[in-house]
């Protein structure tokens, strides 16, 4: 990428508020620091202890404009809340981050759920069998791309970065629930493992790519 693009690009993301500049570095901030935040969230595993307690967050005003409405759903989407109605979201609190939105008129509370198995309220709020279905055609994907990168051909970049965006996107999204809520072998905690491996193996092949090119 040319000097003069990539300025360009820079200081279009500080004009959209997505970079700040400070003593001659650049850092992240909202929408891009949450959406980097939330991916690496996902690459973790999620904590196996769980109190059988349950986050809600609630909105509490009448009305909104569309935009608050839209940074609400994208802030509890990045908080893997489950959403149970309109303006109604809950997961388990498993998390060590509490779902406390930073929006005006939305309240959030923790405690024990009542009236329903916790395991019958994850499936309304998470489709599992076909987040199990995509994990395990992504798990497979990649055991199958892995050794196209450790190949040494400079090619197989342009091969699998479409498979590595498509399981950052998914792990991303995925709910992080505690074992207790999915179903026994949950293909999420194999991709999550197979996919740091084909990371690091793009990370390797990228970074020869790069020192090749000077």
């Amino acid at each position: 990428m040319a000097a003069g693009t990539m300025r360009t690009a820079i200081s279009r993301m500080v004009a959209a508020g997505e970079l700040t500049a400070a003593d001659g570095e650049y850092r992240l901030v909202g929408r891009l620091l949450d959406r980097k935040t939330a991916q690496d969230i996902g690459r973790r595993p999620p904590p196996a202890r769980w109190d059988g307690s349950w986050w809600v967050a609630a909105v509490t005003v009448p009305r909104r404009s569309v935009a608050e409405r839209r940074a609400f759903r994208t802030e509890m989407k990045n908080r893997r809340m489950g959403e149970l109605r309109p303006d109604t979201w809950m997961r388990p609190a498993n998390l060590d981050a509490m779902p406390v939105s930073s929006a005006s008129g939305v309240a959030a509370v923790r405690g024990p759920l009542d009236g329903i198995a916790a395991t019958d309220l994850v499936s309304q709020l998470w489709p599992l069998d076909d987040l199990a279905r995509q994990a395990a055609t992504l798990g497979e994907l990649i055991a199958d791309a892995e050794p196209d990168l450790d190949s040494g051909d400079p090619l197989a970049l342009t091969r699998t970065i479409a498979l590595s965006a498509a399981a950052v996107r998914f792990l991303r999204a995925e709910p992080l629930l505690p074992p207790a809520l999915v179903p026994p072998g949950w293909p999420v905690d194999r991709l999550r493992a197979d996919y740091r491996s084909f990371d690091r193996a793009f990370g390797r092949m990228l970074t020869s790519t790069v020192r090749a090119n000077g």
